[in-house]
């Protein structure tokens, strides 16, 4: 590999490049078809049962097509900094960038007190959304048309129903401005060679709950069908390639199966969709929320309920070149993060059906020059099995594959673009190629994109970390701005990335699917932890105590004499075991669930039973698995260490005892030829029961202050209800609220004595 390029290979560059840029002379515009009527059609007061869209993106380069995502931008009214920010920076950076579509990703406005316990809507918020959004498409100069908005969870905070007087997102939002009413959005970027669709999807509740159950997306089998139908639009016309892409709010991990047991990941994968981007999750859980999925059909998979790292195994490794073979289905999941406090962006670029993305963190302010390098891909998060399996097969879209290419954004003219490829073979980066890119030039463009030919199959190896890219931009003022450094891998080996703890928790958890599996794991500890010892002490003979523990040592002992003390609290044993059925059967809490304070709502261990105000039917157990927030804390915080902490008690009681016993006079020989000494050892009994009290009971201690922690979390707990559904706890969830308090106080009570 060379330094620098010969003439000979300079020249064959120049030749790659022009055919790369096939010429057109046509002004930049964007034309609108649809299917079915004309551009009129789009807006009109009559909307569609969902909108199909397609723009014909004029003007070089034309093997590019570029977008920007926003998300969770939480617009407040006790936050106003966040609008003027986006009112700030947002417009000029748009018209920087010059995308084909500007997609919002869900979360446009907060919804939430200056507490952040009431969670419903506010139409001061909407306003502000709307006059910010008029305020950056007038900045930037971009039609407002391809500007598309989705709900969030947020956006539907106490939403009874849409078309109500609380939903707001039809009467603010871009998507409503534009009579966009339904749930599935697409459009199609159509350039000379290829097309680009485009689906959006709003997948929130019908009806929409308060916070904090309202977490989860929740897909109908009406949705998935319109999903599918819009994936597939132009499946059966021949003649140019086609790209899918999807977007919406809520990652996978946060969406719910539908009706019959369907997900959103098994329509993506049906499709093979390059990318699916949401937001939902902030960057507060990492950087890495990525996830790769891929079809696995076996029944024993553990893929219904997690997946351990960035990358999924593939449930098989066979290579098919036969031409027209499908694709492995596949797809990336591309979390984004927010606007909220990371003051995220997104530019989205397809390059030939190379599909890339930056993300832009504007908390320092502006930006001068972006890049973005479209070719080769990050080996860490934007390869997939496909181009592995196209590079082998040699079934490469013609090419794509001859030069480095990248994006360049600038408020200034450049003046250089230079690529560097370092080796880390030898332990540390050893650059080992260098060369000056070359801008397309172009009568009418739409934006900059360099490019520099280089010898791609020098680059192959097994190793995806081996060989990094990095680009250096520099303008008229002399600024350098460099791109990050990453892997890349031209035989398309994926670089294996693990998420961290909290990244695997949010993202690498299907929480629909284990929602129950743990919910039930619970219920049967805790019955386990009652019923076992219960039943040993009553039908067995053998009896466990701290005697029998002393003279047989074990952890097996120590549980069982521990969980058989509380057995002997009658009242507590049989408190626990009641509250466990109260769960069960019974409706936790009361609140209000809708922004207008009308009827409440029943909250149980299966979802909550709601009327809305246009109906008399009763729409049962909605909110489920987004009440998990409620239910599994509780158990896991609150029941499941009261009930150990009571058994510890009154274990420790027995503890007491036997010593106190061992220190009082029916330890002593009753030998009467003592009786002179007694009151001399009565009064020293009396001075080591009261030393034993109060600084023997050293464990009772500690066990107090848990219980003080137990209690505090569920004050903690209970508050937020109150907030969240305008409750009072002694009226609207009496037993949630105080059993657990008193069950532990009844215990602390009975255990302080040895009577």
């Amino acid at each position: 590999m060379e330094k620098h390029h010969s003439p000979q290979l300079r020249e064959m560059g120049i030749v790659v490049l022009m055919v790369l840029c096939l010429s057109t002379t046509m002004p930049t515009s964007i034309s609108e078809q649809q299917e079915g009527g004309g551009a009129e059609e789009l807006v009109s007061s009559q909307p569609r049962k969902w909108q199909d869209r397609v723009i014909e993106v004029k003007g070089g380069p034309e093997s590019v097509i570029w977008i920007v995502q926003l998300s969770d931008l939480h617009f407040s009214v006790h936050h106003p900094e966040r609008a003027l920010d986006f009112k700030k920076i947002v417009g000029p950076v748009l018209k920087m960038i010059n995308p084909s579509l500007v997609l919002i990703t869900g979360d446009l406005t907060d919804g939430k007190s200056k507490d952040l316990l009431t969670m419903k809507q506010n139409e001061d918020e909407w306003i502000e959304y709307q006059n910010v959004m008029e305020d950056v498409a007038r900045r930037s100069g971009l039609d407002k048309s391809i500007f598309y908005d989705l709900r969030g969870n947020h956006d539907n905070f106490g939403v009874p129903f849409i078309g109500g007087s609380f939903d707001f997102f039809s009467n603010y939002s871009i998507n409503g401005q534009f009579g966009r009413k339904g749930n599935v959005n697409s459009v199609t970027l159509e350039t000379g060679d290829r097309k680009h669709v485009f689906v959006g999807l709003d997948s929130t509740m019908a009806t929409g709950l308060r916070g904090p159950t309202n977490l989860f997306g929740h897909p109908t089998d009406q949705l998935l069908t319109q999903i599918d139908s819009q994936l597939s639009q132009w499946d059966s016309q021949k003649g140019k390639s086609i790209t899918k892409i999807s977007f919406g709010h809520f990652p996978l991990s946060f969406s719910a199966f539908s009706e019959s047991q369907k997900s959103l990941r098994d329509v993506f994968l049906k499709h093979s969709v390059s990318a699916y981007l949401c937001g939902h999750l902030h960057t507060r859980f990492g950087k890495n929320l990525k996830r790769h999925h891929q079809s696995n059909d076996n029944f024993l998979s553990s893929h219904k309920f997690f997946q351990l790292n960035i990358h999924q195994e593939p449930s098989e490794n066979t290579k098919n070149c036969l031409f027209r073979a499908p694709p492995p289905k596949e797809f990336w999941e591309w979390e984004m993060g927010d606007w909220r406090k990371s003051r995220a962006m997104r530019i989205v670029a397809v390059d030939r059906g190379h599909v890339s993305y930056l993300d832009i963190d504007f908390k320092s302010g502006t930006k001068k020059t972006i890049v973005l390098p479209t070719f080769p891909l990050d080996s860490r998060f934007m390869l997939t099995s496909s181009l592995h399996q196209m590079y082998g097969c040699q079934h490469m879209v013609p090419f794509s594959f001859e030069t480095i290419r990248c994006l360049v954004f600038s408020v200034s003219p450049i003046t250089s673009v230079v690529s560097r490829i370092y080796d880390t073979r030898p332990g540390s980066p050893l650059m080992i190629m260098e060369t000056t890119m070359t801008k397309f030039v172009r009568d009418i463009s739409r934006g900059d994109i360099y490019a520099a030919a280089w010898n791609y199959k020098a680059f192959e190896d097994p190793s995806p970390e081996r060989f990094w890219l990095q680009i250096e931009v520099i303008d008229v003022m002399g600024r350098s701005t460099l791109s990050e450094l990453r892997p890349f891998s031209v035989n398309g080996l994926s670089a294996k990335i693990s998420w961290t703890w909290k990244e695997f928790f949010v993202m690498g958890c299907q929480w629909d699917a284990l929602y129950y599996p743990i919910f039930w794991f619970a219920v049967y500890l805790i019955l386990s932890i009652l019923l076992i010892p219960k039943f040993v002490l009553v039908f067995s003979k053998k009896q466990y105590s701290y005697k029998t523990f002393i003279s047989e040592k074990g952890l097996i002992n120590c549980i069982a004499w521990v969980l058989q003390d509380l057995c002997r609290v009658h009242v507590a044993w049989f408190g626990f075991l009641g509250y466990l059925i109260y769960l069960l059967s019974c409706p936790w809490l009361i609140g209000q669930v809708f922004t207008d304070g009308g009827n409440r709502g029943y909250m149980t261990r299966m979802g909550w039973l709601v009327k809305t105000f246009n109906s008399r039917e009763k729409h049962n157990y909605i909110g489920s698995p987004d009440i998990m927030v409620v239910v599994l804390p509780h158990f896991f915080f609150v029941v499941i260490p009261s009930i150990l902490i009571a058994g510890a008690l009154a274990a420790e009681r027995s503890i007491y005892k036997e010593h106190f016993l061992s220190l009082s006079g029916k330890k002593e020989d009753n030998d009467s030829s003592q009786e002179n000494k007694r009151s001399g050892k009565y009064d020293n009994h009396r001075h080591r029961r009261s030393q034993f009290d109060f600084v023997e009971r050293k464990i009772r201690k500690v066990l107090l202050a848990v219980c003080l922690v137990i209690y505090w979390k569920h004050f903690m707990n209970c508050k937020v209800l109150m907030k969240a559904y305008e409750m009072n706890p002694l009226l609207h969830f009496p037993v949630y609220s105080l059993a657990i308090p008193l069950l532990v106080a009844y215990t602390v009570y009975k255990t302080g004595s040895i009577q």
